[in-house]
């Protein structure tokens, strides 16, 4: 039997490699004489410089860059081997990974960092940046980027506004006029693994700025300057990012430059998929583990799991997704799909992160021991 297996990570349990070991592990007890292919994988955010580092032709860079809360850090991205295009992660720099607890504050952090690292992609002559955009602890509307490329943000007094998404609820006037002249001849693609329009109770501030520190005050402080950035937008430069499928994906980064660089905003699992060629692996195997900590309704908004049973159901190949916690039991239209948590029922969470490993082993055992009863032509 042939399997591949690509997961997601736990988040606060596992690495995707990690979770991918323990998968392969599992499949042979079971099936002792089946071939695994393991793609521990990203949908476009934390990670993907990983899978692109194991299954696309290319290398990886170091450059020096800033923090989310500007201080120097050496940061890395992919560059491909046509010499053409490179991949930037932006959690690489403006990533919750780098700050403590308490230095979590959306109003403060930047992505300008991440506007250095695409300077540094510049300086070596690539014009095609695949932007992927999870894991961010910013909300500033791509504003950083933007001041890292040349161009400015203003008040009413025609004063520079600082950094963060608190300055930005001052905004009146973008001034683009001495953006790097490279900007214009360079090709644009943001990865990013969620649907959230930029504005709304969908939206970014009222559905990810909680987990980058935001209080109830702090939401509302937010979502009034995602609509003065998107207003200034419409105004200045006739775009409207208010409602763009995507753009409230890290703190309004895709809205951002969907407004302002013309960026074109794609599934980062799909792209990553494309360029680690995913579906040629797919044509090989007889059955696709994957998973993540917890699978919900928002994994439904293109989380991976979601979305390597979407390729997997044209195919009709048996997928078993596996997460730490489950809210769904099964996909409607995907009857080849079956979906399992690995928390035992009486198990508190903070027990259940601490042995995620035996967890994901002893409830892989019994889903595959079942599905070898039911398969016992494999």
């Amino acid at each position: 039997m042939r399997v591949l297996i690509i997961p997601d990570s736990f988040k606060g349990s596992m690495s995707a490699k990690e979770v991918a070991l323990v998968m392969q592990s599992s499949i042979k007890k079971v099936f002792p004489d089946s071939h695994c292919s393991l793609m521990p994988f990203s949908d476009g955010g934390e990670g993907a410089l990983k899978v692109l580092q194991n299954h696309a032709k290319g290398y990886l860079k170091k450059c020096l860059s800033t923090d989310a809360l500007l201080r120097t850090i050496e940061a890395t991205y992919f560059c491909f081997n046509d010499q053409k295009s490179a991949w930037i992660e932006l959690s690489e720099t403006a990533g919750l990974s780098k700050l403590t607890i308490q230095e979590y504050n959306p109003l403060k952090t930047s992505t300008w960092g991440t506007g250095k690292m695409i300077l540094n992609a510049l300086d070596h002559g690539f014009k095609k940046i695949y932007l992927g955009i999870g894991g961010s602890a910013t909300h500033d509307f791509g504003s950083g980027i933007i001041n890292a490329l040349n161009g400015v943000f203003f008040d009413k007094n025609n004063k520079r506004l600082g950094y963060g998404g608190g300055a930005i609820s001052k905004l009146n006037r973008i001034d683009l006029s001495q953006l790097d002249t490279r900007v214009s001849r360079t090709e644009w693609i943001i990865g990013c693994d969620v649907e959230n329009p930029l504005l709304g109770k969908q939206g970014a501030a009222h559905t990810y700025a909680k987990q980058k520190g935001a209080s109830l005050e702090i939401i509302d402080r937010l979502e009034f300057a995602g609509n003065q950035f998107s207003d200034v937008v419409q105004s200045q430069y006739g775009v409207d990012i208010k409602s763009i499928s995507g753009g409230g994906a890290a703190g309004g980064v895709g809205a951002g430059l969907y407004g302002l660089l013309n960026a074109r905003l794609e599934k980062g699992f799909d792209l990553l998929a494309e360029l680690t060629g995913v579906n040629q692996q797919l044509d090989k195997v007889d059955l696709v583990l994957t998973g993540e900590g917890a699978f919900d309704n928002q994994s439904l908004f293109g989380k991976l799991p979601y979305k390597v049973a979407q390729l997997t159901q044209k195919n009709k190949i048996p997928t078993l997704i596996i997460a730490g916690q489950a809210s769904i039991d099964e996909l409607p239209n995907m009857p080849h799909v079956k979906v399992y948590k690995t928390q035992p029922e009486h198990m508190p969470l903070n027990q259940a992160l601490k042995k995620a490993p035996q967890n994901l082993e002893l409830k892989l055992l019994e889903v595959l021991n079942l599905f070898k009863l039911e398969n016992m032509r494999l």
